[in-house]
């Protein structure tokens, strides 16, 4: 954490709405982005009608979409409370996220500086970069409002109002709409030192409750935006590249397609009339690199390249996160329609909110020709490879049940296992119906029956599905979701025309190293492949020598390129090369007992090793005209 000095100013924020009273009660929050001190900004709130003479202030626990504890209040410094002459109220600060207030009825503003979550070191649980904050003065500030803004016990559904000071030279790409955009700050006092001597002016957002707040990240810099209309929606996407190697404009020429493939699927119409893509493309080495869904927006942090080297990943990652305008925008649980943000109980459903939602980022390209039907195979065989290493004994809805408790190491299979019984079900409807209905129209249905203002019993969803379908399905859910027995591929791939193979043994060449193996680190500010994990590592790789923790520099006396296309086209000709390569030799950086880092040239000569490939499928040329039928069903649009 970064300590220093700094006196606190209290101020009155500019509002261009009447004063407090009993029919426009809500709160009145401000930030100043041209007021950053060490990467904090200040957080001032005109708080609703208190009545209560002790009352209870909390930052966010947790946010949906995470399944994972964030702690926001750790960022929070100088909590200060005071009344309308100035004086200062008591404060006791009971545990992370949580302040108690007395004197509350009294209470006329409140501020606070918050530090940003990605540069900021903490002791406690990581914020996913995503779901986090970043200020960078001058520059840009990426903002998931979890991160700046609390909420009183029990006044969480009363309507919130937030300004934000902004320069002249500055947007902000979000999904909401402003009541106000650019209002003059007639009434802002300055510090004496401001970090911007540009003209401020002011944004105004209002939303019904602390949830819909939430909902609502934003991000703030100079201008780099473009607008696709899909549908009925029009979609805004927002960029920040520092180093200006991807552009606006190139992402939303990338994704406009699966944008418009997307609406088709979706039967023409979306349920949302505005969605913001928040893009925010870093220079630094991260693993945090990913994106998270809001009803109206997402939110992405990914490593700053040019769109060549993005493009299918670009494509997928959104189709993945604009499909959550499904679910849980129209579709949802009561755990999620009210989220306890400090004490929350998690939804037996994310083999639905994430599971299905990746596989219909998948399912839609087929379906449309985004990618062809091979490929689509190669997806689903990637999902199977993965979700072999977590584990497969557990009903799938007490893995999310709970994901915080107990199974947190298990919640990236969501994105294997979920898209997988997507698949599955998928299918199994497209049989029942003769190939009429297929998963699409079961959420489609869903999304008519409850919408986004009713949400759905977490314990009654499998059977208001299975009296929507049929009982098989209920079966199939018994089985392979709420139960243990793993997910029947072969027999669900043999409807369709494809031949499953579970594994297959065989001897092949090998460069010692799979994707398993393999990690990103830095040296010397440039980012290189790093041995990551030896518990993988092939029969090669053992023979050669290769350590956790070694660089790799060179492979048979050649350098490694950097990281993007070159370097994979780079392995692929020495992979190539191995049959007729007798010694195979790679240079790593390794460090020694005293940690100085020297180079070693490790080698070993060139054998076959036995492989085991899992999870081969491909299309049977002799299917039946049944199974054929089915395929084109289940893979080509209407």
């Amino acid at each position: 954490m970064r300590l220093y000095f700094m006196f606190i100013v209290f101020f009155a924020m500019y509002s261009t709405l009447p004063a407090q009273n009993s029919k426009n009660n809500k709160y009145r929050y401000s930030i100043d982005l041209t007021r950053v001190a060490e990467d904090r900004v200040l957080v001032t709130l005109t708080p609703p009608t208190i009545s209560e003479s002790e009352i209870l202030f909390y930052m966010p626990k947790i946010v949906p979409g995470t399944y994972a504890i964030a702690d926001y209040g750790r960022y929070v410094h100088d909590f200060t409370v005071v009344d309308k002459k100035g004086n200062k109220l008591p404060v006791e600060k009971i545990d992370e996220n949580t302040w108690k207030i007395t004197r509350a009825d009294k209470a006329t503003q409140i501020s606070y500086w918050v530090d940003d979550t990605i540069d900021t070191t903490m002791t406690g649980a990581n914020i996913f970069a995503p779901a986090g904050t970043s200020f960078e003065s001058g520059t840009n500030f990426f903002m998931n409002t979890s991160g700046l803004f609390g909420y009183f016990e029990g006044l969480k559904e009363v309507p919130f109002q937030f300004n934000v000071v902004r320069t002249t030279d500055f947007y902000g790409t979000t999904g909401l709409i402003p009541v106000e955009s650019g209002v003059a700050a007639k009434s802002l006092k300055r510090e004496k030192k401001s970090n911007s001597d540009a003209k401020t002016v002011v944004d105004v957002y209002q939303t019904s409750d602390y949830d819909e707040l939430i909902d609502s990240p934003l991000m703030y810099s100079k201008p780099d935006t473009a607008v696709v209309r899909v549908a009925n929606a029009e979609v805004l996407i927002g960029s920040y590249s520092p180093n200006k190697k991807i552009s606006a404009k190139e992402i939303a020429a990338s994704i406009r397609e699966i944008l418009e493939a997307q609406s088709k699927f979706l039967g023409g119409e979306l349920p949302v009339q505005k969605y913001a893509f928040i893009f925010y493309f870093t220079d630094q080495i991260t693993e945090e690199a990913g994106a998270l869904e809001h009803s109206y927006s997402s939110m992405y942090y990914l490593p700053e390249m040019p769109i060549q080297q993005l493009d299918q990943q670009l494509r997928d990652i959104a189709a993945h996160e604009f499909f959550h305008i499904v679910t849980p925008l129209t579709v949802h649980s009561e755990h999620i329609e009210n989220f306890d943000f400090n004490d929350p109980k998690m939804s037996k459903h994310l083999w639905m909110y994430e599971g299905v939602t990746e596989y219909f980022a998948s399912s839609v390209q087929v379906r449309y020709g985004l990618i062809s039907p091979e490929e689509f195979l190669l997806v689903m065989q990637d999902k199977m490879v993965n979700a072999d290493r977590f584990m497969d004994t557990i009903p799938f809805t007490d893995i999310s049940r709970y994901t915080i408790e107990k199974y947190h190491d298990q919640y990236l299979n969501v994105y294997q296992k979920g898209a997988l019984i997507g698949m599955c079900l998928d299918i199994r409807l497209r049989k029942l119906s003769s190939g009429k209905l297929g998963l699409r129209d079961l959420m489609l249905d869903l999304s008519k029956k409850y919408g986004k203002n009713k949400a759905f019993k977490d314990d009654e969803l499998f059977k208001v599905i299975t009296e929507m379908t049929y009982p098989e399905i209920g079966e199939f859910f018994n089985r392979y979701v709420k139960g243990p027995e793993p997910l029947p591929y072969e027999e669900v791939l043999t409807d369709v025309g494809i031949d499953y193979l579970e594994a297959e043994k065989f001897e092949d060449y090998s460069l010692g190293i799979t994707n398993a193996d393999i990690g990103v680190t830095q040296v010397e500010n440039k980012p290189k492949l790093q041995i990551a994990s030896t518990a993988q590592q092939n029969a090669m790789g053992k023979a050669i020598g290769l350590k956790e923790g070694d660089v790799l520099l060179k492979i048979n006396h050649e350098p490694l390129p950097d990281l993007g296309p070159d370097l994979g086209m780079f392995v692929q000709k020495h992979f190539r090369a191995l049959p007729e390569t007798d010694t195979l030799s790679y240079t790593v950086l390794r460090e020694d007992e005293n940690k100085a880092k020297k180079e070693v040239v490790l080698s070993a000569p060139v054998t076959t090793i036995e492989i085991t490939r899992k999870h081969q499928m491909q299309f049977n040329e002799a299917a039946t005209p049944e199974q054929l039928a089915l395929r084109e069903a289940w893979l080509k649009a209407e």
